[in-house]
């Protein structure tokens, strides 16, 4: 008995071994009608040693050539034997061999396939991501071995929905409710379509209860994915509508100043971040996965001395006239998105993420944190700390406090109150520049970037209270995320108007917004 169970063992250690490529495998895969070749080619890449693999790969390159019943791999304008690899010399009428769009689909799924077996983990997760899908049982030998090799939980489990996937369309009742018992456990996206797809072409009855059973199992996980991502869409969007309204909660909150400006200020930040950007590409390659620390501060700089400029030259002359006011930054804001597209032209310009800011987080099947959308959730946080220590904390925040709620016993206390008007202007825009080099981040950067968001920011500032950062940090948080639950149920648009229509409603009820202004300044 030992010795028949050995005997079994090593039977089954020589079929799964790399065994060399031969002759006949090669003009298998090689030659002939393209349903025989692509059986040839999974056969091969069960066990595939490494000529087979390089076969493969000459194969999908199209540098493999035939002359009768002889293959070259042709590499540096020399001939190779495909199974010795000796140099040959090329007959001259050796023709291409042609590979249909089907054989060189199978042959990229089938390198994709072996690099499962690689020992770089970086190569497998590439290969899984190209396999995604993958329903064919030829495969299913290759992806059972790779399975039983993997030592990573997160890809062994991939591997393992891969071949339930597979098994799901298996001619073997027992083979299918093995998959849909595993695949129930899925909160796969892509697990509820290979589910549906089943369900509606399974014969047996038994097997479709499995599969109803699982799919409602499935859907019921994938709800709290979709609920969870909601949310944080909601806070991601919150967080970019904090940074686009911090700096107008100076301006507009505590200055008074309708500037409808404020999103070219952003833009200049967006446009200061792309021109950041173009320095590290040009001069300093070898470092540009940090250029983003060193926009932060050029983008500020950039909104704050055009800022402080429109305030010095425009709007110094126009306080306590906010029709004048609106009407002036209006006009400069068309003046400064002509200015912006005679300099970097109308079209829109990309930003690209540096490389720690690509890619996610994968928490559930159905929902991924990118990592972008992390860092602007941090950023607007730390600009918001750091904004409340200025305005609480600093000298400047109290005059800018003392000038926003008296500026006449301000000025007699001999503080220079057109100074601080400048400096809170500038402060408040470059605030808003911040917020142009955060949504760099996230999009294409244009002329019309500030135009999306002025409204939005205005809409969080009067609902959360004028002049109140506390109600700008809950408005713009809720605001983010009611939209993102409304879209999901009535769409984009729908939702824009349900948020307008319940603030509208709000502020009949409560004119002062979500904090109302205390002190002096809520008497004036």
């Amino acid at each position: 008995m030992p010795l028949r169970l050995f005997l079994l063992f090593a039977a089954f250690f020589l079929t799964v071994q790399a065994h060399a490529l031969t002759a006949e495998e090669a003009r298998a895969i090689a030659l002939g009608e393209t349903d025989t070749r692509v059986e040839a080619l999974n056969k091969a890449a069960v066990s595939a040693d490494d000529k087979t693999v390089a076969f493969i790969q000459a194969l999908s390159d199209d540098a493999v050539k035939t002359s009768g019943s002889q293959l070259f791999v042709v590499k540096d304008g020399k001939a190779f034997d495909p199974v010795t690899g000796a140099e040959k010399s090329l007959p001259a009428d050796a023709e291409d061999v042609i590979n249909p769009n089907l054989m060189r689909s199978e042959l990229d799924n089938a390198l994709a396939a072996l690099k499962l077996l690689s020992k770089d983990e970086t190569q497998r997760r590439e290969a899984l991501k190209t396999l995604a899908g993958e329903s064919d049982e030829a495969r299913l030998p290759l992806i059972e071995k790779a399975w039983a090799a993997e030592t990573v939980p997160a890809l062994k489990s991939q591997l393992e929905l891969m071949r339930a996937t597979i098994l799901l369309g298996s001619s073997d009742k027992a083979k299918r409710l093995e998959a849909t018992a595993l695949l129930s456990a899925s909160n796969n996206p892509a697990t509820k379509t290979a589910l549906i797809e089943r369900l509606a072409s399974e014969p047996d009855a038994d097997v479709k209860v499995a599969l109803k059973a699982a799919l409602a199992k499935v859907e019921a996980s994938l709800v709290w994915g979709d609920k969870l991502g909601a949310i944080f869409s909601g806070i991601s969007l919150g967080s970019i509508l904090l940074l686009v309204a911090l700096g107008l909660a100076i301006t507009y909150g505590l200055m008074g100043v309708i500037n409808m400006a404020h999103g070219e200020l952003m833009m200049i930040g967006a446009y200061a971040t792309y021109v950041v950007q173009g320095v590290f590409q040009k001069y300093l390659p070898g470092a540009f996965d940090w250029y983003l620390l060193a926009a932060v501060p050029v983008a500020f700089m950039a909104s704050a001395l055009v800022g402080a400029a429109l305030e010095r030259g425009v709007i110094r002359f126009l306080y306590g006239r906010p029709l004048e006011t609106l009407l002036a930054t209006w006009g400069i804001s068309l003046m400064l998105q002509q200015a912006v597209r005679t300099i970097f032209g109308a079209q829109n310009v990309g930003v690209e993420n540096p490389v720690w800011m690509s890619g996610g987080v994968q928490v559930l099947g159905n929902l991924s944190l990118p990592y972008n959308r992390l860092v602007i959730i941090g950023f607007a946080v730390a600009v918001l700390l750091g904004m409340a220590w200025l305005i609480s904390k600093t000298r400047l925040g109290l005059f800018v406090r003392g000038v926003t709620q008296n500026r006449p016993i301000a000025a007699c206390m001999g503080v220079n109150t057109a100074r601080i008007d400048t400096y809170a202007f500038a402060l408040g825009s470059g605030i808003a520049g911040l917020a142009g080099c955060a949504l760099s981040q996230v999009g294409n950067v244009g002329p019309d970037l500030g135009q999306g968001y002025i409204v939005d920011a205005f809409m969080v500032v009067v609902l959360g209270g004028v002049g109140q950062l506390a109600g700008t940090v809950y408005a713009a948080l809720g605001l983010g995320i009611l939209n993102k639950f409304l879209e999901g149920w009535v769409g984009a648009v729908l939702a824009k108007i349900a948020v307008l229509v319940l603030i509208i409603i709000f502020i009949q009820k409560r004119p002062q917004g979500i904090f109302a202004m205390k002190g002096r300044s809520a008497e004036a």
